[in-house]
């Protein structure tokens, strides 16, 4: 293949057109005009395209210069040719360029938006490809989102893990792309951050009815929906009394409530799964009592993104009703944000019910976690309960609960006996015939 390294300070001396040789027939060599100036060295290579390219190289490194025209003629024979210059593209500009190709779902779009404005960009952004590609580099960026510095807080591993999800997926796609040769997260000598198992410690009966009573009047039916039916939070402001179908005693739950910028849109559930969940009869009367108290509102919001067809549903929960006063904008009056209303409801009643409130341990997915245990206590098997709490996989629901899984051990026994019959065993004495 062509190619050819030029030495850029000397050069065959000529006579004319023709070469000067010395006695012992070799070629004579003298100085040329670029002589002790830049590198010496000229690799001149032709990429996959035909495109003549090159390199340089300083004195004293011929060695180097004869190996990189060997590995790029190689290279382009193999199909694994990359442009030296490719990686000298910064993150920022490529991810810009890799996010078209990406979901558009407006929710995940402002998720990924504000994870790397927040916590890649800022260490990464500028940085070109070819030195984000670095191990060292990925070692670094770890560090700075566990410790934080002087302006940024660290952040728990969970979130850690997500961060290194997406940079690993910007940098593959960088790698099928040909701008850099390798993805450093799938480097052997470093990890992906382990996020910490906590066990689920469900909230105890008490706290449940307590916490119930200590919220306003309107939002009381939050409890049983979350506690009895493991609605997530903005499931529940999406919730319809039409979604019951009260011969079959279920709930269909076929939409939330999501903030795209300053704008609220209906959406699918998480996932976009919707799914079916068991309609106890309780739950039912007490959606039948918070129905007479509070007359469903008709809410109408844009569907999936700010500019989507307008869908009109009469919402069981209606903000307007609370008396609270608080956050009502000409926008959307009728619509809280999950974080205001954690802060401005939820939180508050923990602690007026009289418990310690830590967001983690009492944040409204203690509701989900208190059903899920519910269930799992009363036999519902673990398939059953990932369909209705709407995971993808049982597997993960077992992971997170697997503790609460009831001991089945005097079941198991009672099976194997029914194949390898026991012996009678005598019956235990009684305080009667031991007297």
């Amino acid at each position: 293949m062509k190619g050819h390294v030029q030495d850029r300070w000397w050069r065959q001396k000529k006579e004319g057109k023709r070469l000067v040789f010395d006695a012992n027939g070799r070629p004579v060599r003298e100085k040329t005009e670029l002589f002790g100036k830049g590198e010496r060295y000229k690799v001149h290579y032709y990429d996959e395209d035909g495109k003549e390219r090159a390199k340089s190289f300083p004195d004293k490194q011929l060695g180097r210069a004869k190996a990189f025209l060997t590995k790029m003629q190689h290279d382009v024979l193999s199909g694994e040719y990359i442009d030296p210059d490719a990686g000298k593209i910064s993150l920022r500009v490529y991810t810009a360029q890799w996010l078209k190709g990406q979901s558009q779902d407006a929710s995940t779009m402002q998720t990924v938006a504000h994870r790397l404005k927040a916590r890649v960009y800022p260490k990464l952004g500028d940085k070109p490809l070819e030195v984000v590609a670095k191990v060292d580099t990925l070692r670094d960026w770890l560090e700075w989102l566990k410790e934080g510095d002087e302006k940024t807080a660290g952040v728990e591993a969970s979130y850690r893990a997500q961060l290194w999800d997406l940079l690993s997926a910007i940098l593959e796609a960088a790698v099928a792309d040909k701008k850099i040769r390798a993805n450093p997260c799938k480097a052997k000598s470093v990890r992906r951050p382990k996020p910490e198992q906590r066990k689920i410690v469900p909230w105890p009966d008490a706290k449940i009815h307590k916490v119930q009573l200590a919220l306003p009047p309107v939002y009381q039916i939050m409890v049983p929906l979350g506690g009895g039916c493991a609605l997530r939070q903005m499931e529940m402001f999406g919730t319809s009394p039409d979604d019951i179908d009260r011969d079959a005693l279920e709930l269909r739950v076929e939409r939330q409530i999501r903030w795209i910028g300053k704008v609220p849109v209906f959406a699918p559930p998480k996932g976009g799964k919707t799914r079916v969940v068991p309609l106890g009869e309780g739950v039912l009367d007490a959606i039948d009592d918070y129905c007479e108290m509070f007359e469903p509102a008709t809410l109408t919001l844009p569907w999936l993104h700010p500019g989507g067809d307008l869908v009109t549903v009469r919402v069981l929960i209606n903000k307007d009703s609370d008396e609270l006063g608080k956050y009502r904008g000409t926008l959307a009056t009728s619509v809280w944000r999950g974080g205001n209303f954690t802060n401005e409801v939820w939180g508050p009643a923990v602690r007026a019910a009289g418990y310690d409130y830590g967001k983690r341990r009492d944040g409204m997915h203690a509701l989900r976690h208190y059903c899920a245990s519910a269930w799992l206590a009363n036999g519902v098997s673990i398939k059953e309960v990932a369909e209705y709490l709407g995971h993808h996989d049982p597997g993960y629901t077992l992971r997170i609960y697997t503790h609460l899984v009831p001991n089945s051990h005097k079941r198991a026994r009672l099976a194997a006996n029914k194949t390898f019959k026991p012996r009678r065993r005598p019956e235990p004495a009684s305080d009667s015939a031991t007297a």
